[in-house]
Order: structure tokens, then C-alpha cells, then sequence
């Protein structure tokens, strides 16, 4: 027969031990299910090479959960000022919180801190903490979903919420289609440490084979690090993958042209391909899907961790009111409302990362042009900027109530 559980999350990521946290407080039984340890990670001192820029209202979602006083006591970094600017021509962009009248832009997160708060927070409730589990397929069986194990053992649950990454095997046996197209890009990411303090300021440098960004760390005995994401088309990625580390550092100070003086050291470089991923619907046989599961973008932004979290946001407060109302939970109808809530959204998102980067991959002279004039120009409208930044940040408009500022903690 198998044990039973109103909803089964698939996936201990971020996106995935956060849906389950949003839910504990529920009547419904939940498990969180994850084929690795739901476990936080031991840190040793070094730094994650993935990392997040968090929106306030991430921030905000993850306070109301109970995480983010935990992250804070172990390691997160506030940045207050962006600095964006075009290699092949003369635009820039500054934006600033003192001159955007708000109390920061956000906050660059590793994702092991975030993940480890959550299921620390976790480990205090009644979700069913279920790590090292494998899930070999899912079919649905009347008014349930069915999950065959490694083992032939069985869980049953009305309904499954996919939380299990950009190559869901869950989305595949739930037969949900994508549209997905490759970016043509890699993204190198790793840890730096810089000769110069970062200021608490992100820096981005856009080149015609793809971006730079320096995201700002925490120091640490008094050296300087920061986070970087290179997205490089792939003959290029491979080779900054293959160079030394000294020769590595030298063109990484040259690409940011100097503004953090010297780069000193770095750590294991790591490389993924990009792709643009949506689901052509959010659920299907009682499988919803949340996070990466559901869409992936460009990581030029920091947007992906946010956009999941605010699924998770928009999919736990849908759940809760069909609780209140006495209706079916894993109905078409509570899940179609979800899907029409964060779709929009999200595939506006994409939209707007897919044109940022067609616009500054382009070496032609009309997109040149439009992208150096445009960011001068904006940069010198200040109505505009704080327009972009309070949308970018989740401060303006809508946002899921789990996302929005209740229990203030401010760091």
C-alpha cells in the first residue's frame, strides 16, 4: 500500500525546503523528499560558489518563514549600490539606495546558507523529512499521485509539488510540456578575493560574448571577496575553464577593468550551460510545479531563486485558502489559480533577460548605439530608476502575501 501524505514536495533545494516550511503550518500532512541528505551543509569557512541575489521580498518570505534570522548569524551580505556598464562603448548605470530612498538593493545569499536555515527550520516541525530516497516514477491513480521508490516501496499523496530543478524527472512523468531554447552561453562561477574593499556594490561589465558580474561577499580577517558569474559563449567558456589560476585572475581584473584593483586569488571554477526554460503549463494529474522545475532564465539578473520563491509564495497562500474554504487543495481549480498568478510573471521576466541579452551580445552599430544611449539615459532619470529598482527588488507591484514585510528583521 505504501505510506500516505496529502502533499509530497519533490526536491530539498531552495525552492523546494522552502515550499515545504510555507506549508508546515497547514492541517495537511507533508513530506520533503530528496534523493541527497536533508541535511545543512558543515561549513568549513569557505564560501558556496553559488550564490543568490535576494529581493526583499525573498527576504521577506523567508523571515515570515523563520530563516532569515538564522542566515543572518551565518553569513549574508546587504549591497546598497549596482554599477553596470557597457565594455564596448561609453554607457553606465548607477543606481543607489541612499538616492533611491531605500534601505538597501538587496542581499548576495550562498545558496548552502539559505538552504541549510531552511531545513534547520524545518527539522522543528511536522514535515516529514525524507533524504536519501529516490524516486524511480510517479503515475496518478484515481484522486492520487503514486511515487515508486528504488527500493519498490510506494508514497502516496494527493497532491506532488515538483521542486526538483531545471531537469525535472518529475515534470517528464507528469508529461508537462516546455518551450526551451539554448542561450548559446556557459556561466563560470567561483569565489575571488579582490585587492580593493567591493563597497557593497554589485558590478556588471556586459561584453559582447557575455556578461560580468562581481556579486559582494562578506569580508573575512580583513581580505576582500566577492562572487563572480561570467557568461561566456562555450569556445570561450572552456577556455577560461582551462587556464591557470593566475592567468584566470589577470584577465578577470582586466574584463572589470581595475575597479576592484588586483584579483588575488580564486577558487574551484564551475561551469553550466544556459538555457530558457517555461513550462507550457504549471500542472498536470494532480503535479504542480514550482522554482526551476517551472521556468529557467539567464542568471544576468540574480532573478531565478527569487522568481522560485515567489512560486512558492503564490502556490503556499492558494493551498491555505483552499484549507480555509474547505476546498479540494489538488483541485484544477486552486492549481489553475496559482498558474495564473505566477505565469504572467514569469514569463515577462524571461522576456525582458532574453532581450537584455540579444541587445548586449549584438555587435551591430544600431544596438550599440541603443544600449549606450539608453543606459545614460536612464542613468539620469531618477523617477525611471527607482521604477525598475522597487519592481526588481519585489517592493512594488504584486506580490503573494507570504512575500510581503510583516515580522521586520533588518540586517
Amino acid at each position: 500500500m505504501g505510506r500516505e501524505f496529502d502533499i509530497i514536495v519533490l526536491g530539498g533545494g531552495i525552492s523546494g525546503a522552502a515550499m515545504a516550511l510555507a506549508l508546515a503550518d497547514t492541517p495537511l500532512s507533508v513530506a520533503l523528499v530528496d534523493t541527497s541528505a536533508l541535511e545543512p551543509v558543515e561549513h568549513d569557512g569557505t564560501f558556496d560558489a553559488r550564490v543568490s541575489a535576494l529581493t526583499e521580498a525573498s527576504r521577506h518570505l523567508l523571515n515570515n518563514l523563520g530563516a532569515w534570522e538564522r542566515m543572518v548569524e551565518q553569513r549574508v551580505s546587504p549591497y546598497y549600490g549596482m554599477e553596470v556598464w557597457d565594455a564596448a562603448g561609453t554607457g553606465t548605470i548607477k543606481f543607489s539606495a541612499r538616492e533611491l530612498a531605500v534601505s538597501r538593493l538587496g542581499h548576495i545569499v550562498e545558496n548552502n546558507v539559505t538552504r541549510g536555515a531552511l531545513l534547520e527550520k524545518l527539522a522543528t516541525t511536522s514535515v516529514h523529512m525524507m533524504g536519501g530516497l529516490e524516486v524511480q516514477g510517479l503515475k496518478k491513480k484515481g484522486d492520487q499521485v503514486e511515487l515508486k521508490l528504488w527500493d519498490k516501496s510506494l508514497l502516496h499523496a494527493r497532491l506532488v509539488i515538483a521542486a526538483d530543478g531545471a531537469n525535472s524527472r518529475a515534470r517528464g512523468w507528469a508529461s508537462i510540456p516546455m518551450r526551451e531554447w539554448d542561450y548559446l552561453h556557459h556561466a563560470i562561477v567561483t569565489t575571488v578575493e579582490t585587492e580593493k574593499p567591493h563597497k557593497d556594490t554589485a558590478w556588471q561589465v556586459f561584453q559582447h560574448t557575455g556578461p560580468l558580474a562581481f556579486l559582494p561577499l562578506p569580508s573575512e580577517n580583513g581580505r576582500n571577496y566577492c562572487s563572480i558569474v561570467w557568461s561566456q559563449i562555450p569556445d570561450e567558456a572552456r577556455r577560461l575553464m582551462g587556464l591557470p589560476d593566475e592567468e584566470f585572475c589577470e584577465l578577470l581584473e582586466q574584463t572589470i577593468e581595475g575597479k576592484l584593483g588586483r584579483i588575488l586569488s580564486c577558487e574551484k571554477r564551475h561551469k553550466f550551460p544556459l538555457r530558457q526554460r517555461h513550462a507550457r503549463q504549471y500542472h498536470r494529474g494532480h503535479v504542480v510545479l514550482v522554482g526551476d522545475a517551472a521556468h529557467t532564465i539567464h542568471p544576468l539578473a540574480g532573478q531565478g531563486a527569487n522568481l522560485g520563491l515567489l512560486d512558492v509564495a503564490s502556490l503556499a497562500g492558494e493551498i491555505k485558502r483552499a484549507c480555509e474554504r474547505d476546498e479540494d487543495f489538488a483541485s484544477k481549480m486552486v492549481l489553475d489559480r496559482y498558474q495564473r498568478s505566477r505565469e504572467g510573471h514569469n514569463l515577462a521576466m524571461a522576456g525582458i533577460m532574453e532581450g537584455l541579452q540579444r541587445i548586449f551580445d549584438s555587435d551591430n552599430m544600431l544596438f550599440s548605439w541603443l544600449r549606450n544611449t539608453g543606459l545614460n539615459i536612464v542613468d539620469h532619470l531618477p523617477v525611471l530608476k527607482q521604477e525598475i529598482v522597487t519592481r526588481a527588488m519585489g517592493i512594488k507591484g504584486e506580490i503573494p502575501e507570504l512575500a510581503r514585510g510583516r515580522k521586520v528583521s533588518v540586517h
